[in-house]
């Protein structure tokens, strides 16, 4: 862990308003993504411009430091933290600690989920203090061990108490509060405009909305029309999420809901470039991020975050993602090779075989190139 400040009461990094730190954190960002038509643009929440408004999804399990840093390079207009756990964040689990560190970007955003208001007010505190410059607050995860837990979507049964924890948030701390939800626990109980507005209404600075219900998890349709109720109930930044893989989709899904962006999450396994491709084609540019998308690079700075025993488990559905998308078959073998071999620095020379056989340039772009500072220098041996 690079220093996660522990303790009940934790000094508040923010003074006065978000202009000064809107100057701070945007100087070095990469240029921002718009086009003719506003299909893709740049979007300021709470006072903080981010780049563009196609956006990466915070993913358990996905959207660790070295995804959001591979994402970011591509050209992804904001990235996510996974959810974190507030609760064991705050009590000192090593494990959310380190998914709420920062990945060394210009901007960084935490998602918190809890059920309890107490643990939501300190966990906020503290990954304020320790660099979050956005707090996005969970009531959309489907997962069973996350509503059983009454986190998560599970919240969207009870808009009072959802609201305590919103509130518990936004008097903890000064940087924007962003709120991710679902339409509704299932169809008889849409109240995800209600939700929105009641949360707009106390301070929060953007809406997401998934386009299904709890009860769906991911099956059927996305109702991106569905989430446009939630768009005339409220005046802050809306993102649609759900369906969204390509930029005919992200077309639709704006259009349909009359979001101001869009989050993709799954879709993205395999190929964190994919935002950044999206936003390049909407705006007319020719470029295409998974031309700057290295696996190799990815895989190395995996090993350099998590140490090589639990790096290497870590990369194995990353690496198998990837493996799969590419536009020619890998055998069997070396398949099986790649994802049991318990050495990083054969399953590099692997990786870095197949990237040649794809056409990738013989010399990536380094982390530090792209203006992104590797935070995992240190290794994680005492986190396997």
């Amino acid at each position: 862990m690079s220093g996660y400040l522990l303790g009940k009461n934790q000094p508040n990094r923010r003074t006065g308003s978000n202009q000064g730190l809107m100057a701070v954190v945007c100087k070095n960002q990469p240029s921002d993504t718009e086009n003719a038509d506003g299909m893709v643009r740049s979007l300021t929440v709470g006072g903080v411009r981010w780049r563009n408004n196609i956006l990466l999804a915070p993913m358990s399990g996905v959207s660790d430091a070295p995804f959001r840093r591979a994402a970011w390079r591509c050209g992804a207009g904001m990235v996510f933290s996974e959810m974190v756990a507030s609760e064991a964040l705050v009590t000192g689990h090593m494990e959310m600690q380190m998914k709420a560190e920062n990945a060394g970007l210009p901007l960084h955003v935490v998602q918190l989920a809890g059920r309890q208001a107490k643990w939501m007010d300190r966990a906020a505190r503290l990954a304020e203090a320790n660099g979050a410059d956005v707090i996005d607050i969970n009531m959309g995860c489907p997962a069973r061990k996350v509503t059983n837990g009454l986190s998560g979507s599970a919240l969207m049964r009870d808009l009072d108490h959802a609201m305590e924890l919103v509130n518990a948030v936004l008097g903890a701390v000064q940087v924007p509060v962003t709120l991710k939800m679902r339409l509704g626990w299932d169809h008889h109980s849409i109240n995800a405009p209600e939700l929105a507005r009641r949360a707009v209404d106390a301070g929060v600075q953007m809406i997401t909305v998934h386009g299904r219900t709890r009860c769906q998890f991911y099956k059927g349709k996305a109702d991106w029309h569905a989430v446009r109720a939630v768009r005339e109930a409220t005046d802050v930044p809306l993102i649609v999420n759900g369906d969204i893989g390509c930029a005919d989709t992200a077309k639709a899904a704006m259009a349909a809901s009359g979001a101001d962006g869009v989050m993709l999450g799954r879709v993205s396994y395999g190929q964190p470039n994919l935002p950044g491709d999206i936003a390049n084609e909407l705006s007319g540019s020719k470029e295409q991020a998974g031309n700057r998308y290295s696996m190799v690079e990815h895989y190395r700075d995996m090993i350099a975050f998590y140490g090589e025993p639990l790096g290497l488990r870590c990369a194995r559905k990353h690496v198998g993602w990837w493996m799969e998308r590419l536009p020619f078959a890998v055998g069997a073998d070396l398949k099986r090779e790649i994802m049991t071999s318990r050495s990083a620095v054969f399953v590099e020379e692997k990786l870095e075989t197949l990237e040649r056989e794809q056409g990738w340039p013989s010399q990536a772009s380094s982390v530090e190139s792209q203006g992104v500072a590797p935070q995992g220098a240190v290794l994680r041996e005492r986190a396997a």
